[in-house]
């Protein structure tokens, strides 16, 4: 068994390979074994791994099965302690595994971490897609220390301690091999987008810990696989989060959280028509809720595992306040504002 497998799920990413994969190479191989795990790419990434990175193990998947299924799918492959699920537009930095790694070694209870999160466009700022650790509020929205919605912190420090977050961006996320497989993995059946979210929070209601390590950074493009202002982002990312909340809340709370949801997204989807004339993302809220009221009870099974398996009762890093009170009204917009 290998102690760590760096994972790196590629589809017609040659470009982000070429740039990307030799810092990984170059700052990991003394403490991992990198695979790419391709999802029937049709570029020229398995000539380009195969004549330029021998070092690589090469995992082909048989079609494009998507971030999260294709993880699934090569990770059950691979036999290692820890698994390390890497975006292919990660440049890594030196000694960013060994805090990561002595970490999850002394501390047990904790299943999965992250490093810190920096944007490689402005190398002195936090990235959006997981910051320095992520959270949710009461109504089931997501926001990390260095990054609430749209606004993004400048990295000067203010969140260096190790901090327990209840999710971890899945662009750099190390879990236990064991504990991965025994809470199901990834749902592909979310294909991309809020599956991290979803997959930490239901290691968290068993009572495991997740972390963010800021001793450790790399640096993210973001936004590779779809543009930041794209229909079909907007859709999966409505339609997931509202079945990542109808599979952990429990049973109290998701009637309320629901209840409102109903009224927040089509709100949202106004907004997005009237103010910011997108009428692509206003069609995809709709088609979202529509698409998760279509697939809802498909979900059921899952959502009795989940709520029987369940230890923790109260989770502290799924906040009980309105993000969308704090940053619109109240003007918070930093993490260390919030209450």
């Amino acid at each position: 068994m290998e102690k760590l497998a760096i994972v790196i799920l590629n589809w017609n990413g040659a470009a982000m390979l070429r740039q990307y994969l030799p810092s990984v190479l170059h700052y990991s191989l003394d403490e991992a074994t990198v695979y790419v795990a391709d999802n029937a790419s049709t570029d020229d990434s398995l000539q380009l791994l195969r004549e330029q990175f021998p070092a690589v193990r090469i995992i082909e998947l048989d079609r494009n099965w998507g971030f999260a299924d294709g993880y699934n799918k090569s990770l059950a492959q691979i036999d290692a302690e820890y698994y390390l699920l890497l975006n292919s537009d990660i440049e890594v930095t030196p000694h960013w595994l060994t805090p990561l790694l002595r970490f999850m070694d002394s501390h047990t209870d904790v299943a999965a971490c992250q490093p810190k999160l920096l944007s490689i466009a402005r190398r002195d700022s936090y990235e959006y897609a997981g910051a320095c650790g992520g959270f949710i509020d009461r109504y089931g929205y997501p926001f990390c220390r260095g990054r609430i919605f749209d606004t993004i912190e400048q990295d000067s420090g203010q969140y260096d301690e190790p901090c327990s977050v209840l999710w971890a961006t899945g662009a750099a996320l190390l879990v236990r091999a064991h504990i991965y497989k025994d809470v199901g993995g990834l749902d592909g059946r979310f294909f991309a987008h809020c599956e991290e979210i979803d997959f930490c929070w239901r290691m968290r209601l068993r009572g495991y810990h997740i972390y963010c390590l800021p001793e450790s950074k790399v640096y993210h493009v973001g936004g590779g696989t779809l543009p930041k202002s794209n229909p079909m982002k907007t859709f999966l990312n409505f339609r997931n989060n509202l079945t990542m909340l109808y599979k952990c809340l429990d049973a109290n709370e998701l009637r309320y959280v629901m209840r409102w949801r109903w009224w927040l997204d089509y709100v949202a989807a106004w907004q997005m028509l009237l103010l910011k004339g997108n009428v692509g993302d206003f069609r995809a809220v709709y088609r979202a809720r529509r698409a998760f009221k279509r697939w809802r009870d498909d979900f059921r099974s899952d959502r009795d595992e989940i709520q029987q398996r369940r230890t923790e009762k109260e989770i502290p890093e799924q906040r009980k306040f309105s993000l969308l009170w704090q940053y619109y009204l109240k003007g918070r917009k930093r993490y260390a504002d919030l209450p």
